[in-house]
């Protein structure tokens, strides 16, 4: 009876014994971007800090294409193990209100691990426009419907999705131009060739500071660390409207709690470190972290405001 209850005992504890410790081999953290972007080189910042912790190789693997849907398809079907992580961004759920069909369910086909950080979007004018509020181009863009245009980095890019979020809620109408890249968007705001443009605050910088471009107003819940004196669209008088583009870690579905609790502690450790968080500030971007449950209430809200959004507009993907 003894070497029975033994042998019970053994068996019971072979799949506890079975298990190596986590990360076992080199991880990598598919980015569906182009080296060299800013998603680029913040998952390479988290990246570095892992490999440093955990002993490992810690290497990004840029998978470009299709608004990012191609390297996240590519982390949905992976091994549920935690030795493949997705880094992406605010795309992740806006392409859910342009597509009929994706190849990967972001929420279905993937655990949040943790919000990385989040990026302050600006509303921006040439100087030479005659707007120098938010107030004063809300009346401008009233008094000419349909004559001011305003760029983007691209059809149902973030920047053109605020932007019509904006217009649907400030009750103006302007008119879209689409570009390839955010250069030649921001230089023809800038020319006055081109009436307005959102933009992320460390784009649009270094051009405020040259009075090449005018910044009316954030659209961050708080003013902008970098520009304190630029108002918040709540300040403005429409409390309601607050948009950033954010950066988040996910994990294939599947990926046992233990993993996912594990590496969302070492983003936190990361994101506390001072040289990753002036990092981090340099790029125009903020800290945040927080618990796995954090980011996946900043999903869920995102996926139910998209859509509205995209069917108001008429927008449809390219």
């Amino acid at each position: 009876m003894r070497s029975l209850v033994f042998i019970a005992l053994l068996l019971a504890a072979a799949p506890l014994v079975a298990q190596p410790a986590y990360p076992s081999r080199p991880v990598a953290v598919v980015v569906p971007f182009s080296p060299g972007t800013g998603i680029d080189i913040l998952a390479r910042t988290l990246a570095e800090h892992f490999s440093a912790r955990w002993g490992v190789g810690v290497v990004v693997d840029n998978k470009p294409g299709a608004s990012g849907n191609i390297g996240a398809e590519v982390a949905a079907h992976a091994a549920p193990d935690g030795h493949t992580l997705l880094m992406t961004a605010t795309s992740f759920a806006t392409n859910v209100a342009l597509a009929q069909r994706l190849p990967y369910d972001p929420q279905k086909s993937f655990v949040p691990v943790s919000l990385v950080a989040t990026g302050t979007l600006a509303l921006v004018v040439a100087p030479s426009s005659p707007a120098k509020s938010l107030k004063e181009f809300v009346a401008l863009a009233k008094a000419k419907p349909g004559e001011l245009h305003y760029a983007s980095t691209g059809n149902g890019t973030p920047q053109h999705l605020s932007m019509e979020l904006l217009k649907q809620a400030l009750g103006i109408d302007l008119v879209h131009v689409p570009y390839k890249a955010n250069a030649g968007a921001i230089t023809d705001v800038t020319g006055g060739h081109v009436d307005a443009m959102i933009t992320p605050v460390h784009s649009a910088g270094p051009l405020v500071r040259q009075n090449r471009l005018r910044m009316l107003a954030v659209l961050s819940a708080e003013r902008s660390a970098v520009f304190p004196s630029v108002p918040t669209l709540k300040e403005e008088g429409f409390p309601d409207l607050q948009v950033e583009v954010w950066y988040a870690l996910f994990a294939p579905a599947g990926t046992p709690p233990a993993i996912v609790s594990k590496i969302n502690g070492e983003v936190n450790a990361t994101l506390s470190a001072s040289e990753v968080r002036a990092a981090l500030a340099a790029q125009g971007l903020n800290p945040v972290g927080g618990a796995p449950e954090k980011l996946a209430q900043l999903l869920s809200s995102e996926l139910k405001r998209w859509p509205q959004v995209v069917a108001n507009a008429g927008i449809k993907a390219d």
